[in-house]
This record gives structure tokens, C-alpha cells and sequence, in this order.
């Protein structure tokens, strides 16, 4: 989609039957942090093909130009900030930059976020921190400067990637479970504060879904692969295309009066213990 592509969509929004035109986001400025591969990546080539103008924050430059050629690739024109969501200074330079460049931030999608897989008594305290400050403070910093804006607009849309760990532990995800559970109550104090502001604030948890960071472990055999498929009832990984409808609906008229909910996109897993193995 290109920019003569965008003009025509939203040109054609007035054509669209009213329950489409609820989740057309044509002139809506959405910046998406940690886009520049998987999941992060396919929410935000869902937003703009949805018609919204892309915003995407990463943090290296090899990563940003490598995504840049994607986004190109797939029709899309994106404006590109290097950026790190958990040093408070430089979000502020930087939000006030796209502001001035782009226009005002309609969406924000909080999805930078990293993982350290190790046991927690093993855990050295300074990685700890690392995993909360990137997944539990960025979003704080990244939503408590963005929403100033909103307020005063008296409008806007704020996302927060969660997690299955939001709601459920595993081995040696401490930190992330933590900081992801955290970030779901955080998620819902920030809709009980600005949906006065007619700003709704929600979550998305994904599930497991296949992407080139799960490449590895989704080879027939492996154990892991084996106990997802068996663990959700789909019986399938995910494909990151599927997660850009909840964000679509997150970021969209359709969702107006949806405040302080965590959508989880898992397949399923949530919702069952699972099946005897035999069963497969």
C-alpha cells in the first residue's frame, strides 16, 4: 500500500458497510515499539493495512533497515525511530520529534520486550531488572508520555502486549512472568485513570505462534514443539498473521467502550489443562 494506495483507502471509507468502517484506521498515526521482526512486526503490517500511518520504534540499526525493506516489500510506508522505551529522556525527545514529524500518536502499541531463560535461583539480580525495566517500566514510560497528547485530544488507543505469563508460570521465565503480570494490572490501573479521557487502554496476550525466534524449537520431534501442539487445542503453532486482527480491533473504533482487557490470542491454551499425551 503505498501512499497514492492509502489515499484511495481512505477515500473508499465512506463506501464500506458501517460494521467495516468501525475498524478502518485511515488518518490514525500508530507507532509500534519492538517492530522490526515477528509479532511486533505483523501487528503493525496488520494496523497498516487497516489504513493507519506507521510509526515503528526499534533499537538497533541493522535490525531497523533490515525491516524497512520489508515493510517496503509488503506495500507499506513507514517512518523509522531508533529509540530505547526505557530511558525516560530520550522517549520524551523522541515522542515529541514524531509529534512534530508525523503528527500526533492516535495508537501506541507497547511490544518491545525481551526474555532471559533462567531459573530464578540462578538468575543474577542485575538481569532481573533488565527483563522488568524493558517489559514492565518501558510501557510505563513509553504510555505515561504518549498519553498527555491523548488527554488533551480527548482520544486515543494504547495497547500492551502481555503474555500467557500473565496469567500462568513456567521454568525459568521468572522474570518475564513477572514483569508480563505486572504489566496486565498495569494495564488495567492505566483504563481505570484515562477512560475519563475516552482513552482505552488494553492488552494483548499471544500465544505461541511460528516465527523466525521459534524457528528452532518447531521441528517435528522436538519436545517442546511436540507439547505446544499437544498443550493447545488448535494443535498448532500460531501464525503471526493471526495476531494482527486483535490489534486491528484494540486500535479501532470497534473496540470504544472495551477498557482494561487482556485479549489473549493462544489458540486456546488458556482455557484447558490440556490432553493425556497418548492422545495426540
Amino acid at each position: 500500500m503505498d501512499l497514492e494506495n492509502n489515499r484511495i483507502h481512505r477515500n473508499n471509507k465512506k463506501h464500506l458497510p458501517m460494521s467495516l468502517k468501525m475498524f478502518d484506521l485511515s488518518g490514525k498515526n500508530a507507532l509500534v515499539t519492538g517492530a522490526t521482526h515477528g509479532l511486533g512486526m505483523a501487528m503493525a503490517k496488520g494496523l497498516g493495512d487497516a489504513g493507519a500511518n506507521l510509526i515503528i520504534n526499534g533499537h538497533t540499526p541493522e535490525k531497523m533497515e533490515k525491516a524497512m525493506k520489508e515493510y517496503r516489500e509488503h506495500g507499506l510506508v513507514v517512518h523509522s525511530y531508533l529509540f530505547d522505551v526505557t530511558d525516560e529522556e530520550e522517549v520524551i525527545r523522541k515522542i515529541n520529534q514524531i509529534e512534530k514529524e508525523v503528527g500526533p500518536i492516535d495508537i501506541l502499541v507497547n511490544n518491545a520486550g525481551i526474555i532471559k531463560r533462567v531459573p530464578l535461583a540462578e538468575m543474577e539480580v542485575k538481569d532481573y531488572r533488565e527483563v522488568i525495566d524493558t517489559d514492565l517500566v518501558g510501557p510505563f514510560i513509553m504510555a505515561k508520555h504518549v498519553v498527555q497528547g491523548m488527554i488533551e485530544r480527548r482520544r486515543g488507543k494504547i495497547i500492551n502486549i502481555c503474555s500467557m505469563m500473565s496469567e500462568m508460570g513456567r521454568d525459568t521465565v521468572g522474570a518475564y512472568a513477572a514483569a508480563k503480570g505486572g504489566l496486565k494490572m498495569l494495564t488495567r490501573n492505566m483504563a481505570t485513570e484515562w477512560a475519563r479521557y475516552n482513552i482505552q487502554v488494553n492488552g494483548i496476550g499471544p500465544g505461541y505462534f511460528a516465527t523466525e525466534q521459534t524457528a528452532p524449537i518447531r521441528e517435528k520431534g522436538n519436545p517442546i514443539h511436540e507439547f505446544i501442539k499437544n498443550r493447545t487445542p488448535a494443535g498448532e503453532w500460531g501464525s503471526p498473521e493471526q495476531l494482527a486482527g486483535a490489534a486491528i480491533f484494540l486500535a479501532s473504533e470497534a473496540s470504544d467502550f472495551v477498557n482494561g482487557h487482556i485479549l489473549y490470542v493462544d489458540g486456546g491454551i488458556l482455557a484447558t489443562i490440556g490432553k493425556p499425551l497418548e492422545n495426540q
